[in-house]
């Protein structure tokens, strides 16, 4: 039986067994939130020995090579002398500037870091809370556009982060890792071709963000987005506002009840598109099927999903 050593404690597991089961069976109460390596809040430093890794590839070569790992996609297969990710020492203070209620569900959290963050428009970063909790929320903000960094958090349902966050006071810290490249984003080259940027709930979030990066970037061609929701779109008044004045931009708010009927009707604007989507794991997967029936490669159709954990929804 391979043995797990943390600053100085040691036990046993059973070979193969799960590294972050291994962990937080012993009380080390390492953050994570999908458990399917998309998150990063379970990252662990191997001083001593290797896992086996299912998803060698989810950490950027530097950090992997530093002996980073996604814990939830990691067996123990031999000993190990483990370090976990320390927010305090590793991550980055960030200071609470705005909080905004967006109709009754939605959090707006502009946090001002303590010193610049590079991020792009679409990507997503861990946010620590003072318990030790971390989620990741993606960006809503555009980088050299907006001074702070902006997350909308869904409040729908009870959850150790979302609860936190509804206390939260101007001007308290939390902490922040590096941002995460996703799916999402946006691409110069891009610049003539159609765009059709598909969210729901607060998956527009990032495509927010992405929408205002490639009017910055003064894309030509037609940009659409559709939002799926409850009743009123909580941007509603803001993606009103950013329509105004763009004649290449036209945003459609979709009823959660009509989706499979909107996105039945849907109809891509030619083989050149690239469809942007962003939400649940069903939403996802049928924006994605029917992007693929419509006619677009693959390559074209880019997709993060918003994964919840099952003890919190």
């Amino acid at each position: 039986m391979p043995e797990i050593t943390h600053r100085g404690r040691s036990w046993l597991v059973a070979d193969g067994s799960n590294l972050l089961d291994a962990l937080n069976g012993v009380g080390l109460h390492v953050p994570f939130s999908c458990r399917a390596g998309s998150c990063q809040a379970c990252m662990v430093r191997c001083v001593r020995g290797q896992p086996q890794d299912a998803r060698p590839h989810a950490l950027d070569s530097a950090r992997h090579a530093a002996g980073w790992r996604l814990a939830c996609q990691c067996n123990v297969v031999e000993d190990l002398d483990i370090e976990l990710f320390d927010p305090e020492r590793q991550g980055l203070n960030a200071r609470v500037q705005g909080l905004d209620w967006l109709g009754e569900q939605v959090l707006r959290l502009r946090l001002v870091p303590e010193r610049p963050v590079r991020y792009e428009a679409g990507q997503h970063l861990l946010l620590w809370n003072d318990h030790g909790v971390a989620r990741p929320y993606s960006v809503a903000s555009v980088p050299g556009e907006d001074p702070w960094l902006e997350f909308h958090i869904d409040c729908r349902h009870s959850g150790a982060f979302c609860d936190s966050a509804r206390s939260l006071a101007l001007h308290d810290t939390l902490r922040i890792g590096q941002p995460r490249t996703g799916a999402l984003r946006y691409e110069p080259e891009w610049q003539m071709r159609p765009l059709l940027l598909l969210a729901a709930g607060t998956g527009l979030a990032p495509l927010w963000g992405v929408a205002r990066e490639a009017l910055r970037q003064g894309h030509l061609g037609p940009i659409r987005l559709l939002h799926f929701c409850r009743g009123e779109s909580y941007l509603r008044a803001a993606l009103d506002a950013l329509v105004e004045g763009q004649g290449n931009l036209s945003v459609e708010q979709v009823d959660s009840a009509e989706a499979a009927s909107r996105l039945r009707s849907l109809r891509i604007a030619s083989r050149q598109e690239y469809a942007l989507i962003c939400g649940g794991r069903d939403f996802v997967e049928d924006c994605a099927k029917r992007m693929f029936l419509a006619g677009l490669p693959q390559g074209q159709v880019l997709s993060d999903t918003f994964l919840t954990r099952q003890s919190e929804a």
